[in-house]
């Protein structure tokens, strides 16, 4: 029987581990600690940064972790630990370039499957792209990628053209990340019938390429096939690519191969919480410098990386696409524009400050407001159907005339948003974090709210490979927090006032008002049913009109009933910040008093 656990995520710039242990019949986290990485100079061996986190680790838990530099396991007489798992997106993650036929069909597909790998797409290469020649060959030989995906032409079709693409990538025959001295794994996940010419194309390179050849991804035009590819990518890069980073081999002997990308790891527990909701859900990671969107969609994973929208290094990004008018909207009473713009470029200067003024508070979390609309929106743009495809459409589409590639993304089928990352894990009240989700993504009809409270996800995810009891007993004992549940009706726009929808919870009756914010308290974790009816033009996950009946359970934000118009409009500048003071009043996300103050001055 499993009594101990070591989790490890080696970041970028941190390197933290979890310690889980089993007592009284059930799993906690017992301690956890973070320390610098070191995968790069001066130390080049990340080994030397994770031994500095067990040591710290076994000072906060008293549990004898290391004898000398080797790591303790149970069957050194009792001490160690069980198990140790790994999530690594150190050195900047697994960075790849895709390259194909044309920028909206298979080059998009490609994207898509080495985003769902865990990769970092640094560039897509396309036939039909802007780009001269030239200036491709040149773009691949400047990146130095981990790897390369090459697709392209459906089975049995084009060969000149894919064979074109392959040679763009022979010809630039970019350095690995890692030196010269490394061959550089190229998977082909093209046109069957291409491979000889493929083989052909790079045989001169065989002391420095990796070819690896894996199911087309788009076999034919109308279907997708992305497994193969993901698999290759997942493969390759524990074999060729994180073998290859300093100290890497030791780490992974250690975890016996239980090493994943950290966000396939956020996947893998992502899609353990589709199959307990039932449904789509949706995740979110607000880091300083990028934000990754994931998404569930029947039974699909999706993920994408908004690379330069985050809350601290990348925050002047966030106020230059989103505008300082968008920012400022969430924000009650008023507010010198200058004072907001040199707030936000001091944040890129001191990534690490806190807020250390409700003020300061009120200013971050709006920005992560607009953070989380602009990476929605970003991943509603790659995450949709195929493209160019013959669609059959009957009678009953004569109302709903969709094009092909329409995004796969149906906030009214979302049933759950789970939030991590500093902005959200770590607000100073959960009604903060559930008021940054709602306004930031905007549900629709019936979600439940989480918060990843540890940064334990990824964790979770890796196992899930490993024991899916225990996986689950932490994910919902240590690991998530529930916030509460949003109810937002959708239906015509109504004037501010109009009762939309009606709640019945035991007995009680509770209206959703249109343009106004709701709180209905409850026991946290308590169960009981609820029954949801919208009015006849109004919808909330069954179409209008129709009343949806639900067992639930109660959240630390209680049940949200939001009547506000999707998207939110906002009325006039003056009574736009009231109704933001008022709709902050109502779900206790900042003291009344400093509300109060910002609506009078």
């Amino acid at each position: 029987m499993l009594t101990k656990i070591l989790a490890v995520d080696v970041g970028s710039t941190t390197t933290k581990t979890v310690l889980f242990k089993r007592e009284n019949e059930r799993w906690k986290v017992v301690g956890k600690t973070s320390v610098p990485t070191t995968v790069e100079e001066p130390n080049l061996d990340v080994m030397v940064g994770l031994r500095n986190a067990l040591i710290k680790l076994q000072e906060r838990t008293g549990e004898q972790l290391l004898d000398g530099s080797r790591l303790l396991t149970a069957t050194d007489g009792g001490e160690g630990v069980d198990v140790l798992t790994v999530t690594s997106s150190a050195g900047g993650g697994l960075q790849m370039v895709v390259a194909g036929l044309v920028k909206e069909l298979t080059a998009e597909s490609a994207e898509r499957a080495a985003l769902g790998a865990g990769a970092i797409v640094v560039d897509v290469i396309a036939m039909d792209d802007s780009r001269s020649l030239i200036e491709k060959i040149h773009t691949v030989k400047r990146i130095r990628p981990d790897m390369v995906l090459i697709t392209g032409g459906t089975d049995g079709g084009n060969i000149s053209d894919v064979a074109a693409i392959a040679e763009v990538i022979a010809v630039a025959s970019p350095e690995p990340r890692f030196g010269k001295q490394f061959k550089l794994p190229i998977i082909f996940a093209g046109n069957v019938e291409a491979r000889p010419f493929i083989e052909r194309i790079f045989q001169d390179q065989a002391d420095r390429v990796y070819l690896v050849y894996t199911d087309n991804i788009r076999p034919v035009l109308e279907k997708e096939v992305l497994e193969p590819a993901r698999k290759a990518i997942h493969d390759l890069f524990l074999e060729h690519v994180m073998m290859h980073a300093p100290g890497y081999p030791t780490l992974v002997s250690w975890a016996d191969g239980r090493v994943r990308p950290t966000p396939v790891a956020v996947g893998n527990g992502l899609m353990y919480i589709s199959e307990e909701q039932e449904g789509d859900v949706i995740g979110v990671d607000v880091g300083g410098a990028t934000t990754d969107v994931f998404s569930v969609i029947e039974g699909e994973f999706y993920r994408t990386v908004s690379a330069n929208l985050g809350m601290s290094y990348s925050m002047g990004n966030v106020l230059g696409e989103a505008g300082i008018d968008n920012v400022m909207r969430w924000l009650p009473g008023e507010w010198d524009e200058n004072v907001i713009r040199n707030w936000n470029f001091n944040k890129m200067i001191r990534p690490t400050s806190l807020p250390q003024t409700v003020e300061e508070l009120m200013l971050e979390q709006a920005v992560c407001k607009e953070v989380l609309r602009l990476s929605l929106a970003h991943h509603k743009s790659l995450i949709r159907g195929l493209r160019g495809i013959h669609v059959e459409r009957t009678i009953g589409d004569i109302f709903k005339q969709e094009e092909t590639g329409a995004t796969l993304v149906d906030m009214m089928e979302i049933r759950a948003i789970v939030g991590t990352g500093g902005a959200l894990s770590y607000a100073p009240r959960r009604n903060q974090a559930a008021m940054i989700m709602v306004d930031g993504f905007q549900p629709e009809g019936i979600t439940d709210l989480y918060v990843d409270s540890q940064f334990l996800l990824p964790h979770i995810g890796v196992l899930m490979d490993v024991d899916r009891d225990i996986a689950r007993e932490i994910l919902w004992g240590e690991c998530l927090a529930f916030l509460g549940t949003c109810i937002a009706p959708v239906g015509p726009r109504a004037s501010v006032g109009r009762v939309i929808t009606e709640v019945k919870i035991d007995g009680e009756v509770h209206q959703v008002v249109s343009g106004e914010v709701k709180v209905i308290p409850t026991k946290n974790l308590e169960k009981f049913s609820m029954e949801v009816i919208p009015t006849r033009n109004y919808d909330v996950g069954a179409g209008p009109g129709v009343r949806v009946s639900k067992e639930s359970i109660g959240g630390v934000t209680g049940i949200i009933l939001d009547g506000r118009s999707r998207p939110i409009i906002f009325p006039d500048v003056y009574n736009g910040q009231k109704s933001v003071a008022r709709w902050y009043k109502t779900m206790g996300v900042y003291p009344d008093e400093v509300l109060d103050s910002l609506t009078r001055r």
